[in-house]
């Protein structure tokens, strides 16, 4: 079986070899029929047209199969993740009904509260990866979105591990986003900033001139690892667990937004994480109600 690189260097050697045997047709034609503009603008019609009709050919056998591969991917997935859903709904029906029933045992509450937050946690990842696979296949649509209201609900859930305390300054402030993307580079910013302190410090945030700022008390980062904190699976810290692509996905993120990420830090003072919001304000034509 051809691999896509096999396909790809026999398409171009193809079309390489058509073009080749159209100019020399061109030169065999003028050569023998006399050079005139007449005659030139005719053989260059003849060849442009086979060019594009064999050009097309090739672009087909190329992308179709693509094309067709990516449709029953997407099928696939979207069947497996509805699939998903049902068990996650179960889980939370079920565990509602429960504490119901278990009001007066404390302890019974507590481990239920648990599934509760781990169903959530999936719930979100659920999200996550719909998310991932529709931007994939088409543009996400953008929508308003109030700034503090996201950043609290984030906040409210990051509360659940029982670790840091946040303190949020952010006056109403409207984001014209995709959503799930931004919570996602939220989440991992907030995430590296809890991973990187100590559990009983406070993080930070505030919103001034559109921008927003997330600071941390932590371990911070020295001049030559802020060079390559952006790459993927880059980790500074060997000695804390990771993957090392949080950062690129929220680099990578912000780029497709226009939104501006600067990270400032020493080591043993602590991290800024400073995001320039002003190219994702509403439209002018957006009115708040």
């Amino acid at each position: 079986m051809q691999t896509h690189k096999q396909k790809l260097l026999f398409a171009t050697l193809s079309y390489f070899s058509t073009i080749a045997i159209l100019l020399s047709f061109l030169y065999w034609f003028l050569k023998n029929e006399g050079f005139t503009e007449s005659n030139f603008l005719i053989a260059s019609i003849g060849v442009l047209l086979l060019a594009l009709g064999w050009g097309y050919i090739i672009a087909s056998h190329l992308l179709q199969p693509k094309a067709s591969l990516d449709a029953n991917l997407f099928h696939i997935t979207t069947e497996i993740l509805h699939e998903l859903n049902i068990p996650l709904s179960t889980i939370k029906a079920n565990s509602t009904l429960l504490k119901r029933q278990l009001k007066e045992d404390p302890k019974s509450i507590k481990r239920l509260l648990r599934i509760d937050s781990s169903s959530s946690r999936l719930e979100r990842l659920y999200k996550e990866l719909v998310y991932t696979i529709t931007k994939e296949i088409h543009p996400i649509q953008k929508e308003i979105v109030s700034l503090p209201t996201l950043l609290q609900e984030r906040i409210e859930t990051l509360e659940l591990f029982g670790r840091n305390h946040f303190i949020l300054s952010v006056t109403e402030y409207p984001l014209w986003i995709d959503r799930i993307g931004f919570e996602k580079s939220i989440d991992n910013l907030l995430m590296n900033a809890m991973k990187y302190s100590s559990k009983n410090s406070t993080i930070r945030l505030s919103l001034k001139s559109d921008t927003l700022a997330i600071v941390d008390e932590g371990v911070g980062i020295d001049e030559t690892q802020l060079l390559k904190i952006f790459e993927r699976y880059y980790q500074g810290d060997g000695t804390t667990k990771g993957e090392g692509i949080g950062l690129a996905i929220v680099k990578a993120y912000c780029d497709s937004e226009g939104i501006t990420i600067q990270i400032r830090s020493k080591k043993g003072e602590g991290t800024h994480v400073l995001l320039g919001l002003e190219q994702v304000k509403p439209p002018e034509s957006y009115q708040t109600p």
